[in-house]
């Protein structure tokens, strides 16, 4: 089941931490979205994570940040857009085209230029923010991102507790809702979310969205690509959505199928040759029976982005597009980033705006020389693999042995030609003091850890709608800072307004 459990009486003061901890953890869904992680929780908690008493304070210029970055971050994908277009007819510089489709099926190239679809964009938009001591750096910036039933069931209890949530109580759930019938032109869509098996360790999470959505009146399925049904007039799935993601959890024969307007592609691009019927997809989307959002532009999904963005030679592309203020917003946000590309620069050439061991640099195998102390750089594949997400393929060169920061840069080199990898300073963030409740001991402790903020944008029409801001909060003796065992995870609110 994933439903939650019938509720118990809110503690009768919200003075007692201790007794918020336990309500929020009787409200948790049951089931896996959250304890059946292949990893060991506390006995008597739900969670795969660990319970705060309170949400992660954010104070309201921080908030104000949050509510105006959406529109610039979905200012930045329809530039980026553009820029791969202007790439491909010449009249912007070849290479960046030639970065992006690099290694790329054909497939995925070719769908990624259709006319039909040449201004279609990400609607949900998540990145991964660290607060530094010179404001807000995005590792990442994710437009197929998990975490949205995750943040909505979240969000349930510590709203019960009084809690004035960023977002609102129900800003995902309304958030994805309106994504969905701004895609279709039309309100309450039949919408699939398709899940693969790539991804079926979301399958839980996107399960309890769609639920959810139906409970509030939207037709939506969580389904698996293997049971959608093709006509030459719609795609069609189950109704009620698929029962599970596992082998031998198959859809009755016989299962009513409802038509769909609107396919979520819960997949990455890289995934798609193992994806059941993914070609009847992309068919009946130039067919226009179904909008696929995100839509198959493998371009929109590289980190490599953040380079384009600084290169000296796309400054006035950038500057015309994305005029003046918000340029210099999204160029402090978007970090500095490089391209490890192993082919030779000429003699007077160096890579723009990185010097490395106080020289600039001519040869990638300057890394190689590097010490320790010089090492606070991060190495991470761009897009279009299976380590470049959930800090798979992530390498911390000063956390390293010489040997093995060696092997990483060489295999970032040697993979250029079918995953690109960047380079980025890495950056401190800033030490947060949060509370969470110990099972064991049945007392709340402090933790003081490194916090990242993932908002949650929606695009509704020409609306960017923030739906909410979920907060992960690692000990200070995690380089990594990523959902985990020892992580305090926990929904933001507004400082001004606690209970």
């Amino acid at each position: 089941m994933l439903t939650a459990p019938s509720p118990t009486a809110a503690p009768s003061t919200v003075d007692d931490p201790a007794a918020r901890c336990r309500f929020i953890n009787e409200r948790l869904p049951q089931g896996s979205l959250y304890s059946d992680a292949k990893r060991a929780v506390q006995p008597g908690s739900r969670a795969s994570w660990r319970i705060s008493p309170e949400p992660f304070w954010l104070p309201p210029s921080v908030v104000a940040y949050l509510e105006g970055l959406g529109g610039d971050l979905q200012a930045f994908y329809r530039a980026l857009n553009s820029l791969y277009f202007a790439s491909v007819r010449g009249t912007q510089p070849t290479w960046v085209a030639d970065y992006v489709d690099r290694g790329r099926p054909d497939q995925v190239v070719d769908y990624g230029r259709l006319n039909r679809t040449r201004s279609q964009l990400p609607r949900v938009i998540r990145p991964d923010l660290f607060l530094t001591e010179a404001g807000f750096v995005a590792t990442e910036l994710d437009s197929v991102p998990g975490g949205i039933g995750f943040g909505a069931s979240l969000a349930a209890p510590y709203t019960e507790l009084g809690y004035r949530l960023v977002g609102g109580a129900t800003g995902m759930l309304e958030g994805f809702a309106g994504m969905v019938a701004a895609a279709a032109g039309e309100a309450n869509p039949p919408t699939a979310i398709v899940v693969s098996e790539e991804s079926g360790d979301y399958w839980e999470e996107m399960a309890w969205l769609a639920a959810a959505l139906r409970e509030r009146g939207h037709p939506v399925y969580a389904v698996r690509p293997q049971d959608v049904h093709f006509t030459e007039e719609a795609l069609l799935v189950p109704e009620g959505g698929s029962p599970g993601p596992r082998d031998g959890d198959e859809t009755p024969a016989g299962a009513p199928l409802v038509p769909i307007k609107v396919l979520y592609r819960f997949f990455e691009l890289y995934d798609v040759k193992n994806v059941p019927k993914w070609e009847l997809m992309l068919y009946a989307s130039k067919k226009q029976r179904v909008v696929i959002t995100p839509p198959a532009k493998s371009y929109l999904e590289e980190k490599l982005s953040f380079a384009l963005l600084h290169h000296p030679a796309l400054e006035t592309y950038w500057e015309r597009e994305l005029k003046g203020e918000r340029c210099e917003r999204l160029r402090r946000v978007l970090p500095p980033t490089w391209i490890l590309d192993p082919r030779p620069l000429p003699p007077h050439a160096t890579v723009p705006g990185l010097q490395l061991g106080g020289k600039p640099v001519q040869d990638w195998q300057q890394l190689l020389r590097l010490t320790q102390k010089e090492r606070h750089l991060v190495i991470k594949p761009s897009g279009f693999s299976a380590t470049a997400w959930g800090s798979r393929g992530v390498r911390i060169g000063h956390d390293l042995p010489e040997e093995e920061w060696v092997a990483a840069v060489q295999q970032a080199l040697d993979g250029f030609d079918t995953a690109r990898s960047v380079l980025q300073h890495f950056y401190e963030v800033k030490r947060s003091t949060v509370a969470w409740y110990d099972f064991a001991a049945a007392e709340v402790r402090p933790m003081h850890g490194r916090t990242r903020l993932t908002p949650y944008y929606f695009v509704v029409g020409d609306e960017v709608r923030l739906g909410g801001v979920t907060a992960t909060v690692v000990p200070m003796d995690k380089k990594l800072i990523h959902g985990m065992v020892d992580a305090v995870i926990v929904p933001c609110a507004l400082r001004d307004d606690k209970p």
